[in-house]
């Protein structure tokens, strides 16, 4: 008798182990799946971030080159210098709120203080340092009257007189060159810059060259800036790297 009861002990705390082996292993398999889950979402989101970052830099892009054919219209450049002449593509009055894609909203008034403000505080050129002008913006859909845009960027492009020009007057062109500063803003807070040099040619067309493209992370960084070639020089070679961001001007 005492024999029996000592056979049924064993076996329940034997019972009582294969619980705790059972809970266990499901703790542990719960924990690699939400380990595979956590990595597929980080993968996700990485790739969706990279692709947004492209995809903005292509719309500042886009915007410059939108800005460039403006430019061709515009027979004084002073008068953008002077924030008197603006482009054809705007999104209403520049100090009503923009909301931007994936939330949020944007003043561009208040952009314009911020881009002049860091401008000023790095001081790089002196009396020469650009006065930014904000000169086209809107959502990247309707930068093309005529061709369908499948994209939820928004762009804004400043203008500002080119600082290598030495003349201590930033609102007078004197030299045909101009520093254009654009910015492409989209989901999940990506955001590009991109900055140009462009230059009046002997012809009827405009020359261009990449000096700077940044990200968020350095829009208060600020290089310096020198022409992009010799004005009324036809452009010979471009390249752009797109994993950089940087383009090369011979």
């Amino acid at each position: 008798m005492t024999s029996n009861l000592w056979h049924r002990d064993r076996f329940r705390n034997q019972d009582g182990t294969a619980l705790i082996i059972a809970l266990m292993a499901m703790m542990l398999l719960t924990a690699l799946g939400a380990t595979v889950v956590m990595v597929s979402r980080t993968e996700t989101a990485i790739a969706n971030n990279y692709r947004n970052s492209q995809e903005a830099l292509y719309a500042a892009d886009a915007a410059i080159d939108r800005v460039v054919q403006d430019l061709l219209m515009v027979p004084r450049w002073n008068d953008m210098l002077a924030g008197v002449t603006t482009s054809s593509f705007m999104d209403g009055s520049p100090s009503s709120s923009k909301t931007l894609p994936g939330g949020g909203t944007l003043t561009l008034t208040s952009a314009t203080s911020e881009l002049q403000s860091a401008t000023d505080t790095a001081n790089a050129w002196g009396a020469n340092n650009p006065q930014w002008k904000l000169f086209a913006w809107g959502p990247l859909s309707e930068i093309a009257n005529d061709i369908t845009i499948d994209s939820p960027m928004y762009v804004a492009v400043w203008v500002a007189d080119d600082p290598a020009e030495t003349d201590d007057d930033p609102l007078s062109d004197a030299n045909g060159v101009l520093t254009l500063h654009a910015e492409a803003i989209g989901p999940g807070g990506t955001r590009k810059t991109i900055e140009v040099t462009v230059a009046r040619t002997s012809g009827t067309e405009i020359e261009r060259g990449q000096i700077a493209q940044r990200g968020q992370e350095e829009l208060n960084q600020r290089a310096r800036k020198a022409a992009v070639q010799t004005p009324g020089k036809t452009l010979t070679n471009m390249k752009m790297n797109t994993a950089t961001g940087s383009m090369a001007v011979q």
